[in-house]
């Protein structure tokens, strides 16, 4: 196995979701509760975050979901408005707060350097939106270090559909058998087994456990800081 590219996922991978998104969610459910706050507690707990403890069920679509999988969510709600007249919303919502709020996780910087000068080609894939995802990373100085960036309106289809880890080869002139797809979601792990990668690589500095990965992973570790003691990730392979 000679990995040259890497796929990382974005919120949770790269983006501390806790300091990132845990404000987010809450105001995305207000605006969908009308303010209503015991209503948008509600909300939260269909989108998987418990309002009372701030914790996130792996996989739930605020975990993991695009705008629309969190607009039908809240819409599940007696009540609420349809998913089609909350999505907008939403994305401006997660917009503005992702740029408002956004944190690495502690080392993710360097390492994405480290990365890079190794020779590794670079991608990033994610079920936020095409500016969501420039809004939540362009204080941080990183984009530049990726060959190739996807939200979920880029064209690939959204998670776990294997369209974005195409597109990255494509984008890179790489073969699926040549990277990795590193994320800690299971639609990340599950888009790379369906897109063939040779390495699925999951992470534990998210929402999910590592029980949550294991069947879907062929290495889970703490977070992206660990790829560079790892072998496979000590240089690209020309």
């Amino acid at each position: 196995m000679a990995i040259r590219g890497i796929l990382f996922d974005k919120d949770g991978t790269i983006i501390d979701y806790w300091r990132t998104w845990v404000p987010v969610n809450r105001a995305a459910a207000l605006y969908a509760a009308g303010g209503d706050q015991a209503l948008a507690d509600a909300l939260l707990r269909l989108g998987g975050h418990d309002p009372a403890t701030d914790c996130i069920t792996p996989g739930s679509p605020l975990a993991a979901g695009d705008a629309l999988d969190i607009a039908e969510a809240f819409a599940s709600h007696a009540g609420i408005a349809p998913a089609d007249r909350l999505v907008a919303g939403i994305d401006r919502i997660f917009c503005t707060g992702g740029a408002q709020h956004s944190a690495l996780i502690s080392g993710a910087g360097e390492t994405l350097a480290e990365l890079k000068r190794r020779g590794f080609r670079m991608g990033l894939a994610t079920n936020d939106s095409g500016a969501g995802l420039e809004a939540s990373l362009a204080s941080h100085g990183i984009l530049a270090l990726f060959d190739f960036t996807a939200g979920c309106d880029a064209g690939f289809g959204s998670k776990p559909d294997p369209g974005m880890v195409q597109g990255f080869c494509v984008a890179v002139g790489l073969a699926r058998d040549e990277i990795a797809m590193v994320g800690d979601a299971a639609q990340d792990l599950v888009m790379g087994r369906a897109a063939g990668v040779a390495m699925n690589v999951g992470v534990l500095s998210g929402t999910s456990r590592r029980q949550d990965l294991a069947a879907l992973a062929d290495l889970v570790v703490d977070s992206i800081n660990d790829l560079l003691a790892r072998p496979e990730f000590r240089l690209a392979h020309r």
